[in-house]
């Protein structure tokens, strides 16, 4: 496998990820108006999602500045 590839591949992934994030906890609060239990759950969730992502797009740059 390439290494270029994946460097790209993890930095997309993590990009795409936090977007997601973001956007699915906005979607659903606007359709709850409210915060209850399932926004705070889907927070905690997209959290984990952002924080991953952040985490690829990190190693990723990482990886592109020592071996690239």
């Amino acid at each position: 496998m390439d290494l270029e590839f994946l460097i790209e591949t993890m930095d997309i992934i993590g990009i795409v990820s936090v977007a997601v994030a973001a956007l699915s906890v906005h979607h659903r609060f606007l359709n709850e108006h409210r915060v209850d239990r399932r926004v705070f759950a889907t927070m905690k969730r997209e959290q984990v999602l952002g924080i991953s992502g952040v985490f690829l797009m990190i190693t990723s740059y990482a990886l592109r500045i020592y071996f690239l």
